[in-house]
């Protein structure tokens, strides 16, 4: 017997989707159920060669991470990056683009350096993935930028954003990415990171917290909630879109009920 509302077979939850969720449901369903191409973005692409960027960089000898070292790393990155995606190529209309768009790359790499000095630094991991299952069963699932491990045993998860800090009360966003990916952490590997950070390259802003206990089991049930919610979504098939200032950045306009279009059947 088929049952058209069901609940999909969503593998795992990642904080990145969870956020889409809470942001519009519509949107959740386009990018996990139906499963849309969305345009590539120029500022998305900048972020993962940036990441990239910094990931090699923490290869080297402490010595050789200098602000010199990571700009010659750029280009190479660049091309690799365009040969695993040739979609790129479409987003710049000639080479003059391409260079700002290089340029604006290299800006955020200098940044990075008046932030922090990674000579000094020698983290435990790099973009760590992480894959737990919560006491409710729910599985989650993302990756890490950048775990260090004092030598102390204090723990710091690093998350670099290639866009400017937010105002605070358009913080919750990252603050709820954070602690999802602490949550994780914490059930992992048993200890609850003594701190968590976000490094804004855009304009060199930093948001730090350093979660207890109570705030981690707060936010692994806001998490689960979620979950229900989503579940309980797809058990009626009603994906309501919540229209907001984002909605300006959405691919799916054409078909989104909000703006007069109509979303395609769901899928079986």
């Amino acid at each position: 017997m088929d049952y058209p509302n069901a609940a999909p077979r969503v593998p795992a939850l990642s904080p990145s989707r969870a956020s889409d969720f809470l942001q519009c449901p519509l949107l959740f369903r386009f990018r996990v159920i139906d499963r849309l191409p969305e345009k590539p973005s120029a500022a998305a692409l900048r972020g993962t060669l940036v990441h990239a960027v910094l990931e090699r960089l923490f290869e080297l000898p402490a010595e050789s991470r200098t602000p010199r070292t990571a700009l010659s790393l750029l280009e190479p990155q660049w091309e690799q990056l365009r040969t695993e995606r040739p979609e790129s190529e479409e987003l710049f209309g000639d080479e003059k683009e391409l260079a700002a768009w290089l340029e604006e790359a290299r800006a955020l790499l200098n940044r990075y350096f008046q932030m922090e000095q990674p000579q000094r630094l020698e983290p435990r991991e790099r973009e760590m993935r992480l894959d737990v299952t919560l006491s409710s069963g729910l599985r989650l699932r993302g990756y890490v930028d950048r775990l260090d491990v004092a030598p102390t045993g204090q723990i710091r998860l690093v998350d670099y954003k290639t866009g400017k800090s937010p105002r605070p009360r358009f913080e919750d966003k990252a603050r709820f990415q954070i602690f999802c990916y602490a949550v994780m952490l914490w059930r992992e590997l048993g200890e609850i990171p003594t701190r968590l950070q976000l490094m804004y390259l855009g304009d060199g802003g930093v948001r730090w917290y350093e979660p207890t206990e109570t705030e981690l089991l707060n936010a692994e049930a806001e998490i689960t909630a979620i979950w229900a919610d989503i579940e309980a979504t797809a058990r009626s098939g009603r994906w309501s879109p919540k229209p907001s200032k984002l909605c300006g950045w959405c691919d799916h306009q054409e078909i989104c009920p909000e703006f007069g279009g109509t979303p395609p059947p769901l899928p079986e």
